[in-house]
């Protein structure tokens, strides 16, 4: 709690020297310099971050395309699998139906 209590002094207190600077014209003209350096730093990260989430967009566009066409090639593959799987069972059971009728013959 104590730690709380200094923060807030803290900040209440960036608040009020800033204030006080911000009346005089120099204080006033450092803190306009300031906050255009700070707007040209988060203007810089945000394009920055736009650009890598194009990027990324990009990727996962791809990946996401390709995982599509090996799901498909998977599913088709299991298909004929499953085709091959019941043609063989349909063949058997016809040959065990012809050798039976041979042995009850």
């Amino acid at each position: 709690m104590k730690n709380v209590l200094w923060f807030l002094v803290g900040v209440i207190g960036g608040f009020v020297v800033a204030h006080l600077v911000n009346k005089d014209p120099r204080g006033h003209e450092l803190l306009a310099e300031l906050d255009a350096r700070i707007s040209e730093f988060t203007d810089r990260i945000g394009d920055a971050y736009r650009e890598q989430e194009a990027r990324f967009g990009d990727a996962f566009e791809t990946a996401r395309d390709a995982a599509g066409d090996a799901f498909a090639a998977v599913q088709d593959a299991a298909s004929d699998a499953i085709d091959s799987a019941q043609d063989a069972a349909s063949d058997a059971v016809d040959a065990a139906k012809t050798a039976a009728q041979k042995l009850t013959d």
